[in-house]
């Protein structure tokens, strides 16, 4: 069961990651030209899908990572600073653009973040192997006696 909360929990933070660079795109496209669609598709992608994701990455790391209480409460930041870069969108031009520039900041620290549950995921699933060499193509060097 555990490795079936490791592979939910992986995909998930995965998705992250590249919907904030889909998310990236739409705000770019909209700051081009592209129209409201452009700012719905961001703010959709944003709110309801890596948001969800995000609550979710830390629902299934108790399955996961079983009594892992670090690692827990570092998938419950990631929900947290989600939110927080969810309150700083700014809601029109006469707001703090100082202060909701850091919507854009954060959006980096949550990728950052889903990276890292994600690495780990990988590595707990066998999904990423190193060698002692640090080449997995090569065998490790023999001693000499």
């Amino acid at each position: 069961m555990r490795r079936t909360f490791l592979w939910i929990n992986f995909v998930l933070s995965s998705l992250i990651v590249v919907l904030i660079f889909l998310q990236a795109y739409f705000i770019t496209a909209y700051i081009a030209g592209a129209g409201e669609g452009a700012l719905d598709a961001h703010g959709f992608t944003g709110f309801a899908l890596i948001h969800g994701a995000e609550l979710l990455v830390f629902l299934t790391a108790f399955g996961a990572w079983p009594r892992a209480w670090k690692w827990i409460a570092y998938t419950f930041s990631l929900f947290v600073v989600g939110t927080i870069q969810i309150f700083l969108t700014p809601v029109d031009e006469r707001t703090n653009g100082w202060l909701h520039g850091l919507h854009g900041l954060l959006a980096l620290v949550v990728m950052v973040m889903a990276a890292v549950i994600a690495s780990r995921g990988m590595r707990d699933l066998g999904l990423r192997q190193s060698s002692p060499a640090g080449d997995a193509g090569t065998a490790p060097p023999r001693s000499i006696p």
